[in-house]
């Protein structure tokens, strides 16, 4: 009978062996890097944010004042209108009364010339 001798174990690296290891060593070392650069854009990002709440907040500010400018000139326009209207009456008035007026003088100056005609006749 033959005897079957056992393998024995060498010491050896080859080249897949070499390849993946470096590969898994690569992709550790790119991981790292990639969670370092998501860690300093979150920053960033936060940072970003916080400038745009701030802006957003002082825009709504400024749109809050333009309501109360915007409410405050459909009121002035208002009453202008108002006051427009008003004066209108108040010239419509004041015609009439200078038509009035001048009916009223030119019946005082018949009443004054019948006056001065008959006093002229008792003379």
């Amino acid at each position: 009978m033959t005897a079957v001798k056992a393998p024995t174990w060498k010491w050896e690296w080859n080249l897949n062996t070499l390849v993946i290891l470096f590969g898994f060593a690569g992709g550790l070392i790119a991981w790292g890097a990639v969670w370092e650069r998501v860690n300093a854009n979150q920053d960033a990002h936060a940072s970003a944010l916080d400038r745009l709440d701030k802006r957003m907040t002082a825009a709504e500010v400024s749109l809050r004042q333009l309501d109360n400018h915007e409410l405050r000139i459909s009121g002035v326009e208002k009453q202008a209108a108002e006051a427009a209207t008003s004066m209108r009456a108040v010239e419509s008035t004041l015609n009439a009364l200078a038509a009035d007026m001048r009916v009223t003088r030119e019946i005082l100056q018949r009443i004054e010339a019948s006056q001065r005609d008959g006093a002229q006749l008792r003379r």
